[in-house]
């Protein structure tokens, strides 16, 4: 297949490109941040792609599109900064849309969202049917997913990926977390009764090819593990992995003095469960929290 990947320089996208690459595809990336990949089959496109240009002749080329561009929304939030963060996303899939042809039947946008679309969900199972959160980050994600839908006008098959928590060598959450338990100040955040949606970064890489490549497969998609876990015991499994204690929690006003509003999104529980890729004979290789980590840190 030849794949286009949005946001191709970021955690996702630079294991996303080495693994299809691995696997045979032609892949070509667009982001803001200098090209990583030195392959025949890799092309690189360096581009602000909130806003029209002609790297929106790499969309109609692509048989698939895999949008992963956004900022990092770990980070203190200001009014600028959420700004964009909505602009990153919803102005972006825009982009990718308004360039599909108008026949764009053959075509398969992998648009991502996140778990985040649920807001706080408390102990309620969470699957593809449920509604909408109301808080920013869920809000961010309706707008994202209404504007990837749009494709479907044109003919594309869409499916809005939500994604877990990633996990994976080299970056993501991990890279946060570790250093404290490192030096045994890791512990629960909050009450850690929150429930913690996860995915190992080689699963969701295969979950993508998956949907990619299964016609039936539409519509929101949970990328995460079949076993949720909550916040207290994801804690002790990464201290065990990294044989350190995990016992100092974090309370909640902590969270928020350090982070501002993100800080209070962090204790959101979202009990999510993949099950339209299970539905559909997905197969997980890390199903299991504790050998995902084991195979990260």
């Amino acid at each position: 297949m030849h794949i286009l990947i949005t946001g191709s320089s970021g955690f996702v996208g630079t294991h996303m490109t080495a693994q299809l690459l691995d696997m045979g595809h032609t892949v070509t990336g667009v982001d803001r941040s200098a090209g990583m990949f030195r392959h025949e089959k890799f092309a690189y496109v360096q581009a602000d792609t909130t806003s029209s240009g002609p790297w929106q002749e790499s969309v109609t080329a692509a048989q698939v599109i895999i949008n992963l561009a956004g900022v990092n929304i770990f980070r203190r939030w200001t009014r600028a900064y959420k700004q964009l963060i909505y602009d990153s996303r919803i102005m972006t899939t825009r982009r990718v849309v308004e360039a599909l042809p108008a026949d764009a039947s053959g075509i398969t946008l992998c648009n991502t969202s996140a778990v985040g679309y649920y807001g706080d969900g408390g102990d309620e199972i969470l699957t593809e049917p449920g509604t909408p959160g109301a808080d920013f980050l869920a809000r961010v994600c309706v707008a994202w997913e209404k504007e990837a839908f749009e494709a479907g006008k044109k003919g594309a098959r869409v499916v809005a990926t939500r994604f877990g928590v990633v996990m994976g060598p080299g970056g993501g959450a991990l890279s946060k977390m570790v250093p404290a338990f490192r030096l045994f100040a890791g512990g629960p955040l909050g009450s850690g009764n929150q429930w913690f949606p996860w995915i190992h970064i080689d699963d969701l890489v295969a979950a993508m090819v998956f949907v990619a490549t299964h016609d039936k497969v539409k519509g929101p998609v949970n990328f995460c593990a079949p076993n949720p876990v909550q916040n207290a015991d994801f804690a002790r499994t990464l201290g065990r992995v990294l044989n350190r204690p995990a016992f100092l929690k974090v309370p909640k006003f902590a969270l928020k003095l350090a982070a501002g509003e993100v800080g209070g999104l962090i204790l959101n529980s979202q009990r999510a469960e993949p099950e339209k890729l299970m539905a559909n004979g997905f197969v997980f290789r890390y199903p299991e929290l504790e050998p995902a980590l084991r195979a990260s840190v």
